[in-house]
Formats: C-alpha cells, sequence, structure tokens
C-alpha cells in the first residue's frame, strides 16, 4: 500500500509541473497542421495526376 501512495503522490506532482497550451496556442497548432496537410494532399494529387496523365499517354 505504501508503494501505491507514493506512486500516486509522484504522479499528482508530476502533473502540476505541466504546462497546458492556452486556446490560441491550441488553434495556432491546428492551422499550422492543417496548411501543411492541405499543401503536402494538393501537392501528392498534382504529381498522381501527372504520373497518370503520362503513364496512359505511355501505354497508348
Amino acid at each position: 500500500m505504501n508503494k501505491l501512495s507514493f506512486y500516486y503522490r509522484q504522479a499528482k506532482d508530476e502533473l502540476h509541473k505541466v504546462i497546458f497550451p492556452i486556446k490560441e496556442q491550441i488553434r495556432s497548432a491546428f492551422l499550422s497542421v492543417f496548411v501543411v496537410v492541405t499543401v503536402i494532399s494538393l501537392f501528392l494529387a498534382l504529381i498522381d495526376a501527372i504520373m497518370s496523365v503520362s503513364l496512359s499517354s505511355i501505354m497508348s
């Protein structure tokens, strides 16, 4: 039982050290990730379309 209370006390102390992000930081990080994922997706779609057209022209 002593080990369990010691573990709980340490976990509680560590949780007090955590700095949670504020709403603006979360929004900024979300927008950054959204923009990067969108740009990469569009780039990959463009590459896929180019390769598809070129391959279909080679095959026919």
